[in-house]
């Protein structure tokens, strides 16, 4: 069955992946972002992009309206825009906080609250979160606070909505390569410090990865395609690695 899925962050990197993903399977897919970029400008007729900032309850309303006005249905909500930067607790200020948790924690909050009002009975979302929304490391207390945020908004919405049929799930990737990450990793609070980025990223997998790797965007969307799925229909409040077992659980 052809599902109509909204994808917000789904210009690039984990979330163009798993746009990608949903329309190789036939699926009508709506990406949210604030510029018509990356992915967002192929020409497919299961595709189109909506200019939305994400920290705005009235862009998710608009998302889904242009969903409906489309497909006539909303099947499933996945949140995915977010970003990641590193910082010494000493340098954190008010700016880097706000923008941090407005986008990875109120953006996916929003996502979740306008998603629920629409959903019927068997609809999904799903939220990309990360591994680090399950252990803290250094330079990084604010990004995991938001990302352990998004895991209690997806345990606490599964408890919420199930009564209604709609399951709330997600994934939590540990690195995955996208341009965002080794943008990311240059900044010379990361943990790879003044080393080789891609020498880093080696390393880290062989030392730290049960698989001896690090997973692709495409297996994170592999993940995402399955939770939205009748095969997962019994799923819901789970918080997934995708990581190659660096954290086993």
């Amino acid at each position: 069955m052809k599902k109509t899925v909204i994808i917000t962050g789904g210009t690039q990197g984990i979330g163009a992946d798993i746009a990608r993903e949903f329309l190789e399977a036939g699926h009508n897919v709506l990406i949210g972002a604030r510029h018509r970029s990356g992915f967002a400008e192929e020409i497919h007729e299961l595709l189109k992009f909506q200019e939305i900032d994400v920290q705005e309850e009235s862009g998710h309303r608009l998302l889904v309206q242009e969903a409906l006005d489309w497909s006539g249905r909303l099947d499933c909500y996945i949140n995915c825009a977010g970003f990641s930067r590193w910082s010494p607790v000493e340098e954190v200020d008010e700016t880097f906080w706000n923008e941090m948790l407005d986008i990875n924690l109120k953006g996916t909050f929003w996502g979740c609250k306008v998603a629920a009002e629409h959903l019927k009975p068997g609809g999904a979302i799903i939220n990309v979160s990360s591994l680090a929304s399950k252990r803290g490391s250094v330079n990084n207390s604010v990004y995991c606070a938001s990302k352990f945020g998004v895991n209690g908004i997806t345990q606490s919405l599964a408890k919420e909505l199930g009564s209604r049929g709609i399951r709330v799930n997600a994934v939590c990737p540990v690195y995955v390569e996208t341009p965002g990450l080794l943008d990311a990793l240059e900044n010379p609070h990361a943990p790879s410090k003044d080393q080789d980025t891609a020498k880093y990223l080696n390393e880290f997998a062989e030392s730290q990865a049960a698989l001896k790797r690090l997973p692709m965007g495409s297996e994170v969307a592999d993940v995402c395609l399955y939770l939205a799925s009748e095969a997962a229909s019994a799923v819901t409040g789970q918080c997934i690695n995708v990581d190659c077992g660096v954290l086993p659980q």
